[in-house]
């Protein structure tokens, strides 16, 4: 019987048989001394215990919070009408450029008379290429509450100078007052910040009847949260986050205000050629009709034209949100279930459905980055979730993407992962 018996941490005992996990009914079990070790096992020198690891792994290890997993159903094979080795500015090209701008049009739900276009850096282009061209015509503000939002507030400030520009920031976690953000100024803020896991709950903030813009980077929120157009006026992404494709593309769409705003505005310092978006004080059309501004990467067009070909088939743009939301739950209830590990989010409306941020909030791990860099390490030596870590300038913890091409059942299967690195790092420091 003893080989059957299990020691919970808390010496209180249960009895099981074969148990793979590292939790059960909601209790961490290490296995008695005289039970012999496991292989892998890890034997802690003052307990002499062993933490046992989970069965189940999860099929696709890729947690990445960019690039992101591919859709489930991603194949080469798949790929194989790309026109390679063809002009993007021949007729086979801008069909393919033009279908990849509708398509998402169609998914997102853009309403007819936004313009969306393809231009190069990613999500970065898109946004610095807003800001570049539309800023300086009014007063500003920049908000930030994760990494992503600081950079834009830099290059408002040290970048482009401006004048009249307010500052408002939050620390990670939190999220600024939005209530008073005057929007009748040009106002710049991510819609979901990918290095804190905080997201703008909703639009209400924003009036409709406004007379500043509104550029919203909305890179890890785009087809997994729902975006409130008539409250956007630039709203920018890349392909490589929420829909699994691949990078150095961005995408952006121009309300007419912000249409408006760029014929009858010129700033007054230079644009780069791969900024410009007009000519002769007219918008240049085409770009918004499949004419890129420099060549793009055909292979990743047919890729993100496969991308969305997967979202359609899985209920468009509901069917995607659905899927984030049900992966974001499943950390979530792991979080609840557990009293070391918190959600850096301090609000629950404000919770990112995408990049899900964590911290240990156990005295013996909290704010510790070595910690939190070796809970990751051992679940990437395991093979069973890569590039989880925190960005570097976020506050020590993890951060899983729980994205639309994320499958609910490699969040479930990840969670007991989580339990057993964590303790396992805690059993092993007990034991230096």
């Amino acid at each position: 019987m003893m080989n059957e018996r299990l020691m919970r941490a808390d010496t209180m005992m249960r009895i099981g048989r074969n148990i793979p996990l590292a939790r059960l009914g909601g209790a961490f079990y290490v296995q008695r001394r005289d039970t012999p070790p496991q292989r892998g096992a890890i034997i802690c020198k003052d307990t002499m215990t062993d933490v046992q690891t989970p069965a189940a792994r999860p099929a696709n290890p890729r947690f990445s919070s960019g690039p992101c997993a591919k859709p489930p159903v991603f194949s080469l094979d798949a790929l194989s009408d790309a026109p390679l080795g063809r002009s993007h500015r021949a007729a086979v090209g801008k069909s393919k450029l033009q279908q990849a701008i509708e398509d998402t049009r169609d998914i997102l739900q853009v309403p007819d008379d936004y313009r969306i276009g393809i231009v190069p850096g990613s999500d970065t282009g898109a946004f610095e290429m807003a800001m570049w061209s539309l800023l300086g015509a009014r007063p500003s503000e920049t908000l930030a509450w994760e990494s992503f939002g600081k950079g834009w507030v830099t290059d408002a400030v040290k970048q482009l100078k401006l004048a009249d520009n307010t500052e408002r920031e939050a620390d990670y976690g939190d999220i600024v007052d939005l209530a008073a953000v005057d929007w009748n100024k040009d106002v710049c803020f991510t819609w979901n910040g990918t290095t804190s896991g905080v997201r703008v709950p909703n639009g209400d903030a924003i009036p409709a009847d406004r007379d500043g813009l509104t550029l919203c980077d909305a890179t890890s929120a785009a087809f997994a949260q729902d975006l409130p157009w008539d409250k956007l006026d630039v709203t920018t992404f890349s392909w490589q986050k929420v829909m699994g494709g691949e990078a150095a593309h961005g995408m952006i769409i121009l309300s007419p205000r912000a249409v408006e705003r760029l014929e009858s505005y010129t700033p007054a310092w230079p644009l780069p050629k791969i900024f410009r978006l007009t000519k002769g004080g007219k918008l240049i059309d085409g770009i918004f009709k499949g004419e890129t501004i420099n060549t793009p990467s055909m292979l990743c067009v047919e890729d993100w034209l496969q991308a969305l070909a997967w979202g359609r088939s899985v209920g468009g743009l509901k069917g995607l949100q659905d899927r984030a939301n049900r992966n974001a739950q499943v950390v979530w209830d792991f979080v609840a279930a557990n009293d070391w590990i918190e959600n850096l989010a301090t609000d629950p409306a404000t919770r990112s459905n995408t990049s899900v941020c964590l911290k240990f909030i156990d005295p013996a791990a909290a704010g510790d980055a070595d910690f939190a860099k070796a809970v990751g390490k051992k679940l990437e030596a395991e093979g069973v979730a890569y590039d989880v870590g925190s960005y570097r300038d976020a506050p020590a913890g993890l951060r899983i993407w729980c994205g639309s091409t994320v499958e609910t059942s490699d969040v479930q299967a990840l969670m007991p992962w989580i339990d057993w690195a964590y303790h396992a790092v805690l059993a092993e420091r007990e034991a230096a």
